[in-house]
């Protein structure tokens, strides 16, 4: 952990999750039924927030909301779970929400974004949320909100010594000088394929992929495998973490935010990178064998249960 510094901050956005479980995806012009419907909260950095504070962090949530009803899930929502909300009203836009698609046999998942209110998140207003970043012992940000954004908070945490981590999710294409700001960049396999134009469909190709991004400056790549663990990935070594199996899996939407949220949790308090990526996969193999995004999220105790049965 950074000397003088503690706890997460975590630039991002919140929507309300929409989920439709049903046997597969309809056709265009079909209507199909579903088997079930719930409404939660979601959006990356929120339920990265939710993930690191519910493993033991103290939590820093930069974003944007509109001033209506979904709002009011994000307000509630962070407050029971104890993050800090450093949030601007926006009232001429609403809050985002999220269509997710999930497989009521598998568990696999598709999904769109509406970023909402977010999309507005500007770079003077993670200037005006620096001190939330530069007193933080890691930083993490995304994808969903815009780049540039993301950019200027890891400026502001690089300047700072802050641990910086970009999960660059959904994937787009964002300017290589982004690369050098990061310590690690964590995408899974499809969002490392479309970055580097690489395939990445077993562990040497990882190796690869990884590499194309440690020559645009990242300290280290962290790519996320699913059922195969995650690779940790730096220019002296190169070691896959195993996944944790704690179950059936029930949905596997929010688990690249659940092993975000506990990686960041876990180096902030102290771990080394592998006791870190260890955690951060414990957290997600426990959330997807329950239904959900951010209430899938593990607690401390559940989490260091599984750790001590493997």
């Amino acid at each position: 952990m950074t000397e003088g510094r503690g706890g997460v901050a975590i630039l991002g956005i919140f929507v309300a999750d929409l989920a439709f479980r049903a046997g597969r995806m309809p056709a265009i012009g079909e209507t199909i039924a579903g088997s079930d419907f719930k409404m939660g909260p979601g959006g990356k950095g929120s339920n990265q927030s939710v993930a690191a504070a519910r493993a033991g962090a103290s939590v820093t949530f930069i974003s944007r909301l509109g001033a209506d009803d979904f709002a009011a899930v994000a307000l509630a929502t962070w407050e029971k779970e104890g993050v800090r909300a450093e949030v601007i009203e926006t009232p001429d836009r609403p809050t985002g929400a999220a269509f997710i698609y999930v497989n009521d046999q598998t568990g696999e998942n598709a999904i769109i974004v509406v970023p909402g209110a977010a999309a507005a998140i500007s770079s003077a207003d993670v200037d005006n949320a620096a001190d939330a970043i530069q007193s933080a012992a890691v930083f993490i940000t995304q994808l969903e909100q815009p780049p540039a954004a993301a950019r200027r908070g890891l400026e502001i945490a690089r300047e700072a010594g802050v641990v910086t981590v970009f999960n660059p999710a959904p994937a787009e294409p964002v300017d290589d000088a982004i690369y050098p700001l990061c310590d690690y960049v964590t995408p899974n396999e499809t969002e490392a394929a479309l970055l580097t134009g690489l395939p990445v469909g077993d562990i040497d190709e990882a190796r690869r992929a990884g590499n194309v991004f440690l020559d645009r400056g990242v300290g280290t790549a962290l790519i996320t495998l699913g059922e195969a663990g995650a690779l940790l990935h730096t220019h002296e070594d190169s070691t896959l973490l195993p996944a944790f199996n704690a179950g059936p899996v029930v949905e596997t939407a929010g688990a690249g935010d659940a092993f975000n949220g506990g990686f960041a949790a876990a180096l902030a308090r102290g771990d080394t990178p592998p006791e870190a990526v260890r955690f951060g996969c414990a957290v997600a193999g426990i959330s997807v064998t329950r239904p959900g995004t951010a209430p899938s999220m593990p607690t401390l105790a559940e989490v260091e249960a599984l750790l001590d049965d493997h």
